[in-house]
């Protein structure tokens, strides 16, 4: 019995599931053959009260990480990870709550909790990878405005995106020091979106190259202070960290049921393969994996209830979820047998879409050195 959530959240999942399974569950493959997410989806998810879950009334539902995380768990539950939700609620919109004075706020989290506005934040560019601190889109000022030159890629929601958080050098010979937080708004003169990347996995999910030749935005586009950006990013990071541990221990351990129930049902040499030795150790071992790791995850989800769940922490979660899906998706994997490379059996999909876990958010490496800091 999990203990991390409270009633109001157990209500929510009942709504989100409601949604989810009527909503995105039935649609996801042809999303898929279509590359994007519909933004029709938005506005039916604003409209149901689904989006800026953990931001106050009224730029969003008034919840709390929990109801954030309940969220990650129902798109996690029907493979939904594709759909850019939490990407959009609970790294974009927060940036702005934390940041943004109040004419900003009104400005995009209101139509960002109705789905008329979807955020996306564009921190990687080529070359760079997880070396925030290497960026090299500059913004420099002209009076009131501020001129935006660069590139980024990997961008999530990058073609659906009506707004996006642009990292840039406010101060390039400053290094880390030197880094700001603008919003640019879609539409905006020399703001350009690139083709849509082709991947191996989350296939649904809008993931684009971003261009700024001259751009130029309003210095009240700015998030907080000139030159803080990094500490900012810094700061909010954990959060980001945590979505996607939650995420992995949700997908773990419904793969871990659908591997059961399917392995009970099929059967080899006149016997289920669940009753085989091997299938039993196999799944055993998963299980006691996937229990560790739920508790790990949930603790790491009541301290950030708390506000108390700290960096290294944060990348913990993030490693030890990430490390885990990927082996034990390749072993339900194995015990589907060819079933398991067939789309309709969701394994092989979950499989591929799963090993961006350990880049996206900051690369293993990355989680390491942060952890390697505390020794």
């Amino acid at each position: 019995m999990r203990t991390v959530y409270r009633e109001d959240h157990e209500m929510f999942r009942d709504q989100v599931r409601r949604f989810v399974d009527k909503e995105i569950a039935p649609h996801i493959a042809e999303w898929e053959r279509q590359g994007i997410v519909p933004k029709s989806l938005w506005l039916k998810a604003g409209q149901e009260g689904l989006l800026n879950t953990l931001l106050p009334e009224p730029y969003g539902v008034g919840g709390d990480f929990g109801h954030a995380a309940v969220l990650i768990e129902e798109l996690a539950r029907v493979n939904g990870t594709s759909v850019g939700f939490p990407l959009h609620s609970d790294i974009v919109a927060p940036y702005i709550h934390t940041y943004g004075n109040t004419e900003q706020k009104d400005r995009w989290l209101l139509p960002m909790a109705r789905g008329e506005v979807i955020g996306a934040i564009a921190m990687t560019e080529p070359g760079t990878g997880s070396d925030l601190k290497s960026v090299r889109t500059t913004a420099r000022r002209e009076g009131d405005h501020y001129v935006l030159n660069g590139s980024k890629t990997f961008i999530t929601n990058g073609q659906n995106c009506g707004l996006v958080i642009v990292v840039a050098k406010t101060d390039p010979e400053a290094g880390a020091k030197g880094i700001s937080l603008i919003v640019v708004d879609e539409g905006t003169p020399g703001f350009s979106k690139g083709r849509k990347l082709e991947k191996i996995g989350l296939l649904a999910q809008d993931t684009s190259e971003l261009f700024f030749e001259d751009c130029r935005v309003p210095v009240g586009n700015r998030l907080g202070e000139e030159n803080a950006g990094f500490k900012y990013l810094m700061q909010e990071l954990a959060q980001e960290r945590l979505v996607i541990g939650v995420r992995a221990a949700m997908c773990i351990e419904t793969f871990l049921q659908r591997t059961i129930d399917y392995t009970r049902d099929r059967k080899a040499f006149g016997q289920s393969i669940l009753q085989f030795q091997n299938t039993k150790f196999k799944l055993a071992e998963a299980k006691a994996q996937a229990t560790m790791l739920r508790v790990f995850v949930d603790d790491c989800l009541a301290l950030h209830l708390e506000r108390k769940l700290t960096p290294e922490r944060a990348a913990m979660c993030k490693l030890n979820a990430t490390a885990l899906q990927n082996k034990l998706l390749d072993e339900f994997l194995q015990l589907h047998g060819g079933y398991g490379y067939m789309s309709e059996y969701l394994v092989g999909r979950a499989w591929v879409d799963a090993r961006v876990g350990r880049i996206y958010g900051g690369s293993d490496e990355i989680m390491k050195e942060i952890i390697s800091r505390t020794l």
